[in-house]
């Protein structure tokens, strides 16, 4: 039991270390189990190394850029939809309520839901298509790749070594989205917050799609996952104002409740097992088949009638062929990159070093770039394109 007095360690609370030791499972991944860093670092007093993971993340200047990264839709279709930070923190919160409730570490949680998307480039998987199409000779573009470039190359701390230093288990929870076809299972902690992505996902963009008037809730009605959350939340009960957000909070609830109740019921039979043993015998957490095919269905549903709109296919067109040109002007003039990417360009290619400025920049820096470099830039560049 430690508290703080004049920068002194007394007894009075528990420490980071008991605390997990309290409340953990015996499979969650412990703090104290980690493997470290790359670069040795002292133990915090009171903070434990997942914590310091997760404040370096959201202490970043790639993190603080979500807030102008698009995740469906654009900023000019208005001011209610979410962002790349919106969605980060609804995921994050959602994996953390699953996690406390599974017994896991709610700090790596955290840090592994916060990093989650921080490789996202401009314009959303629009931008992410054509940056893989313009990087494709040179292994093509990832946003998890790209995520892990962030926090081990390019953000910079005041250390004389690049990146964020954080744990093994974090990158490695990140190297297992940038690799899914890995038979490797992930750390438990890992799996709740990609569970907690397409929950989040799926309930927000009907949200946002059906505020934005791109789909019509007729269109919902045959979907059987909608059905069961109508019948639980009775809109005929509420103002017809709330009914979206009823549907959204009711969709996040019926997902949250089917996979915890699967997956405490797997957890029964490894209690007892730390986190390294359940990796190996494979377990994997998830939802029930029933709900995982509604879930599916839904999905499939999203894809042809919101992602595949006629306006977000125009939006999409005209982002990528902004990305395009901007990028291949960068490739053939690699002097007009800031000084930073012109170092990695010299270092690791031309090609990497435009791919990865672009990857950084917000829709609305993208935008401002391409009208300085490409619009403005013609009469400099004949052979831009």
């Amino acid at each position: 039991m430690h508290k703080l007095t004049g920068g002194r360690v007394t007894d009075a609370i528990p420490s980071w270390q008991s605390r997990e030791q309290l409340l953990l499972s015996s499979y969650a991944m412990f703090s104290r189990a980690s493997t470290g860093r790359l670069h040795s670092e002292e133990t915090h007093r009171y903070r434990s190394p997942f914590q310091r993971d997760r404040d370096r993340v959201l202490h970043s200047a790639a993190f603080r850029r979500l807030s102008g990264k698009m995740q469906v839709f654009t900023g000019d279709m208005g001011d209610y939809h979410r962002t790349r930070l919106t969605h980060t923190h609804e995921v994050a919160s959602i994996a953390r309520t699953i996690g406390r409730w599974l017994r896991l570490n709610e700090d790596l949680i955290e840090v592994l839901a916060l990093v989650h998307d921080i490789g996202h480039p401009p314009f959303g998987h629009c931008g992410e298509d054509t940056l893989d199409e313009c990087m494709h000779a040179f292994g093509g573009f990832s946003h998890n790749r790209f995520a892990l470039e962030l926090v081990t190359q390019i953000e910079q701390r005041y250390t004389n070594y690049p990146g964020l230093n954080l744990t093994c288990e974090v990158l490695s929870g990140q190297e297992h989205r940038s690799d899914k076809s890995s038979a490797d299972v992930p750390l438990l902690e890992v799996q709740v917050v990609d569970a907690a992505d397409s929950i989040a996902y799926d309930a927000h963009d009907i949200d946002d799609a059906l505020k934005l008037g791109l789909l019509q809730w007729r269109q919902l009605e045959g979907q059987p996952l909608i059905q069961r959350a109508l019948r639980r939340c009775t809109l005929q009960q509420h103002a017809p104002s709330t009914h979206r957000q009823l549907l959204v909070h009711t969709l996040i609830d019926l997902q949250v409740d089917d996979f915890l109740t699967e997956s405490s019921e797997l957890l029964e039979e490894v209690e007892g097992l730390d986190h390294q043993a359940v990796r190996e015998i494979g377990l994997r957490l998830r939802m029930s088949y029933e709900f995982e095919n509604e879930k599916n269905q839904l999905e499939k549903f999203l894809f042809d009638n919101v992602y595949r709109h006629p306006k977000l296919t125009a939006m999409r067109q005209r982002a990528a062929t902004r990305v395009k040109q901007m990028f291949n002007l960068l490739e053939a003039y690699p002097e007009r990159l800031p000084v930073r990417f012109q170092q990695i360009a010299a270092s690791r290619g031309v090609t990497l070093g435009v791919g990865f400025y672009i990857a950084g920049m917000t829709d609305r820096f993208c935008d401002d770039q391409y009208i300085r470099l490409v619009e403005l830039g013609r009469d400099m560049a004949d052979d831009w394109t």
